[in-house]
């Protein structure tokens, strides 16, 4: 059984780096601190981190046992602000992929904060593997899934909004005086695919050959990121409509597909999650607006 306390004081040495400014912060000494850190490997059996001329620097374990004593600090601050008092100002918790869809949310968000203004929000951007990973550890109250997405062991409320995919070019590419993109358009380019895109089934239906022939030079899961690169001549990127900056000034040009593909928006939770008073209230919110 590990102790709380250990994994309070391994996050805070972690996060500094180095053993003398955790000691300080904790108001601890130094070997006190170096002797709790070291209880812990006895423990888990495991080496957490190597002393350098700078600090520390975690092992692999180390780094995983951060990452899991972070998401355990993230539940006990929630455990906090959902119990503490009687009036409803939690925090609601939100996982959402790149989306034009997440407008949906934020006018939701909007008329909730409009009734009950303590309420506050975290939206975690992430591909639909990690919201699923942290909907199922409980780091998330909600998740908002674009396209083909095995949802079968969640509640679900589909969004009336949907995404089109498209790609974007330089306004220089001899792409960018096409109204459309068709299959044969990609054929021998080289692309930027979102994770997304490569791993759903409705750009692999539309291109109607295998996407192994095509020339996918980086995936990404940010558009702005991926964009500057379109701007750099790396490539064209296939990406779905609204979600990075194509207005005149920025040399960019999106154009959509053809035939059109859509992508239709799921919201969903966990089947039988208990929720805050908070994560309730916008649950209520989001089934009205559809």
């Amino acid at each position: 059984m590990i102790e709380l306390r250990l994994l309070k004081y391994f996050l805070v040495a972690a996060r500094e780096g180095n053993i003398t400014r955790a000691s300080e912060k904790l108001h601890i000494t130094q070997p006190s601190l170096s002797r709790q850190i070291a209880s812990l490997e006895d423990v888990l059996g495991k080496k957490l981190y190597f002393r350098t001329n700078y600090g520390i620097r975690l092992t692999e374990e180390g780094l995983l046992l951060k990452k899991r004593a972070e998401e355990m600090s993230e539940l006990e601050e929630r455990i906090f602000a959902e119990l503490s008092g009687d009036c409803i100002n939690g925090t609601v918790y939100i996982g959402a992929g790149e989306t034009a869809g997440v407008k949906h949310i934020a006018s939701v968000m909007k008329a909730l904060h409009e009734k009950y203004p303590c309420i506050k929000y975290r939206m975690i951007s992430g591909d639909a593997e990690d919201v699923s990973d942290k909907l199922d550890k409980g780091l998330i109250d909600f998740g908002l899934f674009v396209g083909k997405v095995n949802l079968k062991k969640y509640d679900c409320i589909s969004l009336p909004d949907s995404d089109s995919w498209g790609v974007i070019v330089r306004r220089d590419d001899e792409l960018a005086l096409k109204d459309s993109i068709s299959p044969d358009d990609l054929h021998d380019r080289q692309l930027l695919f979102s994770h997304q895109a490569k791993t759903q089934g409705e750009f692999s239906e539309w291109l109607g050959y295998s996407i192994d022939e095509l020339d996918i030079i980086g995936t990404h899961n940010l558009a702005y990121n991926a964009s500057v690169m379109v701007r750099e001549g790396l490539g064209i990127l296939v990406t779905i409509e609204g979600i990075a900056n194509v207005g005149e000034d920025s040399g960019l040009k999106f154009i959509p597909l053809m035939p059109e593909i859509k992508a239709g928006l799921m919201f969903a939770w966990k089947k039988g999650n208990v929720f805050s008073k908070s994560a309730n209230k916008f649950l209520e919110f989001i089934r009205a607006s559809v």
